[in-house]
């Protein structure tokens, strides 16, 4: 019998350790449909099993800023496949490289690299066209032409950057003897049509200045409005800063200087030339008008006195703009008291008296200025003066220019006159002749929207004088009862729009 026993602990054994795995597992399954359904009810996202992803399928590389007739397209692209075997490369460009580029495509990197013209073209449907939502990468990393990369560290650690400040840039310099970069603050008015550029003591600014490498997030691309335009990364920044969108310059992150190139004195030039097309375009595109650089130089992209106006015929004494929520651009703004001045001179010179009128003398009330959002320059003159001024006698029967290139001519909405900025920039100045009858200064009949109207003699004598666009013009007297008499109480501190009541503003 002992012996027997003996024999069969064994399967005792086995028949226990069956049981114990039998429980173990029962109860792992158990607890796992338990914590299914709590998941469930508490609406838990399954937790992740993906790998962590390599940065070649994190970011897409795209060469954006190189230049067709010279350029190093070819080793900047084969840096980064070299360094990443499987990165996508996207080479954009608006018009077919030419020379071509002389990038092999083999079984090795064809998936890898891709060419992009971004230009319409007359049998390519819009669908077929590359677009941002082409980008199936989270980060695109913008490559100027002529850049190597030598470490993957310095894009992981632009990576590392963006993903503890998301929704924004991140920069790292391309390392040459002659490029630093510098931050800038860039303010936009779009209402008064405007750039300014400031330099700041910081790494986190709007813009970036000097050569450097660009990685944001590719839903951030998405928000911009032509993510692609050129000169770059110009455009970039303008787009960006617009929707308050910040730039990290980070430290510890360079990628090299590529083969140099326009190192000839002509290749330079024409390459200043080229850029400045493209910024005149670009600030086009957008309606800046006016740029002051991080220097105090201002640039002017808007009219001149060789083009037109930057607004048409004018209805209701309401210019397009307005109805835009946009002031009077500056350039027009510029033109208009070029203008004043001009004409200021000549009355004095010709010893007609005038005095500033309406709306203009409203802005020289309230700050020695046109107003922000006016088209024209109101002047009145004692009728009886007119031929002491031979531009005004020439006037009276054609249009005349003068010495100056500026346009004199007989209003066709009554019996007034104009002075125009130039034949071609028809900005101008009103010219409104007044008489004295009855102790009221008198006009004949004019176009009733405007606010010239009579008033008592009384206001001209004597005339003061008062600061308008850098110099001091003649005035009625008691400006405030005189505004008060044409435009009302409390004109001065809370002035309107000429036809306010046309306008729609939240």
């Amino acid at each position: 019998m002992r012996l027997r026993s003996f024999k069969s602990f064994p399967f005792l054994i086995i028949l226990i350790i069956i049981k114990i795995l039998t429980f173990y597992y029962a109860s792992r399954l158990f607890s796992g449909l338990i914590q299914t359904n709590i998941e469930d009810k508490l609406m838990l996202p399954p937790v992740s099993k993906s790998p962590k992803k390599h940065l070649s399928e994190l970011v897409t590389v795209i060469i954006r800023d190189f230049e067709l007739h010279e350029n190093d397209v070819t080793l900047t692209s084969y840096s980064f496949i070299n360094t990443f075997a499987t990165m996508h490369v996207v080479i954009m460009y608006d018009e077919l490289p030419y020379p071509p580029l002389d990038v092999t495509l083999t079984n090795n990197t064809l998936p890898y690299i891709k060419f992009v013209k971004l230009s319409p073209e007359l049998k390519t449907s819009y669908i077929d066209q590359y677009s941002v939502s082409d980008i199936r990468s989270k980060y695109v990393l913008f490559v100027p032409d002529s850049t190597r990369i030598t470490s993957r560290q310095s894009l992981q650690s632009m990576v590392n950057a963006i993903v503890k400040f998301p929704r924004s840039i991140v920069v790292a310099a391309v390392k040459n003897n002659k490029n630093t970069l510098e931050c800038l603050r860039m303010s936009i008015n779009i209402r008064e049509w405007t750039l300014k550029y400031d330099l700041m003591k910081s790494m986190v600014c709007d813009a970036v200045s000097g050569k450097h490498v660009i990685l944001l997030e590719t839903t951030t691309l998405r928000m911009l409005s032509n993510a692609f335009l050129m000169p770059f990364p110009h455009s970039l920044y303008l787009q960006t800063a617009a929707l308050k969108i910040k730039v990290n310059i980070i430290k510890g992150a360079f990628f090299h200087e590529g083969k140099p190139i326009f190192r000839s004195h002509h290749a330079q030039w024409r390459q200043n030339q080229v850029q400045a097309e493209r910024l005149k375009q670009l600030y086009n595109t957008f309606k800046i008008k006016q740029v002051v650089r991080e220097t105090g130089i201002t640039e002017w992209y808007g009219c001149t006195k060789e083009t037109s106006r930057c607004f048409g015929t004018i209805l209701d004494s309401m210019p397009s703009y307005l109805y835009e929520k946009k002031w009077t651009p500056p350039c027009c703004l510029s033109n208009l008291r070029k203008t004043a001045k001009h004409l200021f001179s000549i009355l004095d010179e010709t010893g007609i008296r005038y005095w500033l009128e309406a709306g203009s003398l409203l802005g020289a009330m309230r700050n020695g200025d046109i107003l922000p959002w006016d088209h024209d320059v109101d002047v009145g003159f004692i009728r009886e003066d007119q031929d002491r001024c031979s531009w005004l006698k020439m006037a009276k029967t054609k249009p005349v220019i003068d010495s100056k290139g500026f346009l004199w001519e007989k209003a066709t909405e009554g019996n007034f006159y104009r002075v125009h900025f130039s034949k071609t920039n028809r900005i101008f100045v009103n010219l409104f002749p007044f008489y004295s009858k009855n102790g009221t200064m008198s006009k004949d009949s004019w176009y009733t929207s405007h606010k010239n109207m009579e008033f008592p003699e009384h206001f001209l004598h004597p005339m003061s004088s008062i600061d308008f666009i850098g110099r001091t013009v003649p005035s009625p007297n008691n400006i405030r009862d005189f505004l008060e008499l044409k435009f009302g109480k409390g004109s001065i501190e809370t002035p309107e729009y000429p036809n306010p009541r046309k306008l729609k503003f939240p």
